[in-house]
């Protein structure tokens, strides 16, 4: 089957599940329904990525720009029918900015290059990894602070643990990556552009979290600065009495 067939199954696949979601929680927005798709996508191609990376091989520091195996395209091909989906989504509901646009259109791009070209699977794979690993914790803060629950210890964990995978893995590990992406004489030239602009993009992310994390962080400090506040007034309050 010509791969473009099999990219177009998976974005059907996607688009299905999708309206399956819809019709299992007619309850719900279309936003809650899109986000359970991307927790899936995120559970599933970090699962599969892992495994690509980690045991299948080979391994993505020391081996980028080489052929491409068939689970490395499987995975590739996958990923592209969701991002496809998701883009088109977000155009139609306008619900993200465009630094996320942008995000999807250089992984869409990536995806395409690495398909294209027949090489480079493996370090954009990693890429992937790296980029969906945080991703569940995103959607599961989303959904926290739709049943009213974000403001709690399982909030914070969340936000805790988001924040210090994105610095280690993406800003951190992507680093690495990137590194030996620029230095291996094996990837085209045009993939080592592709991966320092979605480096740079990360960094963009991880301004913007920078920022979430101390506004986040004043503000619980100014609460419990407060409350130990009111509990030394009532202390002083009932010797008082």
């Amino acid at each position: 089957m010509p791969r473009y067939c099999i990219v177009c199954c998976c974005l059907i696949g996607w688009i299905s599940l999708y309206f399956a979601f819809c019709y299992l929680n007619g309850q719900r927005g279309k936003e809650w329904n899109c986000r359970l798709v991307t927790l899936t996508h995120g559970i599933l191609i970090v699962c599969l990525t892992a495994y690509i990376s980690f045991i299948d091989g080979p391994w993505p520091l020391t081996h980028a720009g080489t052929e491409n195996t068939p689970l490395q395209i499987l995975a590739l091909v996958v990923s592209l029918g969701y991002f496809l989906f998701d883009f088109g989504w977000c155009i139609c509901v306008r619900t993200e900015g465009p630094v996320m646009l942008a995000h999807h259109t250089m992984s869409i791009a990536g995806i395409l290059l690495a398909l294209g070209l027949g090489k480079s699977a493996v370090e954009t794979c990693a890429v992937i990894f790296g980029s969906e690993i945080t991703n569940p914790l995103l959607q599961a803060r989303w959904f926290l602070r739709q049943v009213g629950r974000y403001d709690s210890l399982w909030g914070d964990a969340v936000d805790l643990l988001f924040i210090l995978l994105f610095a280690l893995v993406r800003v951190g590990v992507g680093g690495m990556m990137l590194y030996c992406e620029l230095t291996s004489p094996r990837p085209s030239l045009i993939m080592k552009g592709g991966g320092l602009a979605m480096y740079t993009l990360a960094w963009v992310f991880m301004v913007d979290i920078a920022k979430f994390a101390c506004k986040k962080s004043r503000t619980k400090y100014k609460r419990w600065h407060e409350m130990c506040k009111l509990v030394e007034v009532n202390g002083h309050t009932g010797k008082t009495e």
